[in-house]
């Protein structure tokens, strides 16, 4: 039995960014025929979704507001193929031991920005996720 593609989308508060991508990814996965499973968290992770990524979200037709933030494991990163860190430094978490390949996207951080700026770290991520889905459904076909 083939085991799924787990890719993880790591930042430091899991609060803008990862769970940005976490909702793109989700969305991929309604519209391909790949068997990934996702882990999004953060090394220290805020109390909620900062409002700015709700409400570009929202602009896109996703529903962010009622997730949380949460905490990482190294455990989850060990079984992950991706993990993709967003630019902010994992400090707490050493690459080196992560069983997968290590991506950092080197995004800007949403938090404090206004909302065209926002919507351009949006954009970004979105083409990153499909990018990283078309990868990663080409590896099922060939």
């Amino acid at each position: 039995m083939i085991e799924p593609t787990r890719i993880a989308f790591v930042c430091v508060q899991n609060a803008g960014r990862s769970q940005m991508a976490t909702a793109f990814a989700e969305r991929e996965l309604e519209t391909r025929d790949v068997d990934v499973e996702l882990v999004t968290g953060g090394t220290d992770p805020a109390e909620h979704v900062h409002r700015s990524v709700v409400e570009s979200m929202a602009e896109c037709g996703f529903d962010v507001a009622d997730r949380t933030p949460r905490e990482v494991t190294f455990e989850e990163l060990q079984e992950c193929d991706y993990v993709i860190t967003m630019g902010c430094s994992a400090k707490d978490v050493c690459p080196a031991s992560w069983g997968g390949e290590n991506r950092d996207w080197d995004l800007d951080d949403p938090d404090g920005t206004d909302a065209a700026a926002v919507r351009g770290i949006r954009g970004e991520i979105s083409e990153r996720v499909g990018s990283l889905f078309d990868e990663i459904e080409g590896q099922y076909r060939g």
